[in-house]
């Protein structure tokens, strides 16, 4: 199904579709991204992509303060202060050896609005096959991947930046790519 993301209820009919335990295709304030509820959709969408289920997926929180139900770091604040976004924080999950998880807090009400209506994080991956560029045409999206999920929301044509991408897993914050959110 494809539905416009202008459409008045496009929030309500996204966040079902998660809660659901459903794939969907969402605009992001970068690019489109493949989401689904945290910790339920990984290995689908790796299935979708043909992706190894060993790389993990950014996910999507609604407010700034949300990163602290995943992780128990203090996060400085003068990062913390730039959400929302496109800036992706990796961090330590609460207890000991679980490893961790890249958060980011999209500077796009209506979808810090969707996830907040899902319940949880959201899983957010570039919409493309393993090894190829991401796909930015909603044509191209919709003619790949119509079979594939659930759900497309249409937003036009995206050609964002992708995220800066920053480290904060060993305490030192450490910039693993610049996007489009400069930090020194």
């Amino acid at each position: 199904m494809r539905i416009q993301k202008k459409a008045p209820d496009s929030m309500d009919v996204v966040a079902a579709e998660l809660r659901r335990g459903n794939i969907a295709v969402i605009p992001t304030d970068t690019i489109y991204g493949f989401s689904g509820l945290i910790g339920k959709t990984a290995e689908a969408i790796a299935r979708i992509k043909g992706r190894s289920e060993d790389k993990p997926f950014i996910a999507l929180i609604a407010e700034p303060a949300d990163i602290y139900r995943y992780t128990e770091i203090k996060i400085p604040e003068h990062i913390l202060s730039l959400w929302p976004a496109p800036l992706t924080l990796i961090v330590p999950l609460k207890g000991k050896g679980q490893g961790t998880q890249a958060f980011r807090c999209p500077a796009d009400d209506w979808l810090r609005s969707v996830v907040a209506a899902a319940g949880d994080a959201v899983y957010s991956t570039s919409v493309n096959r393993s090894g190829m560029p991401p796909l930015t045409d909603i044509d191209a999206i919709c003619c790949e991947f119509e079979d594939s999920v659930s759900l497309i929301v249409d937003a036009g044509n995206l050609e964002g930046l992708p995220s800066t991408l920053v480290d904060l897993s060993s305490g030192t914050p450490r910039v693993l790519r610049q996007g489009s959110v400069v930090i020194d």
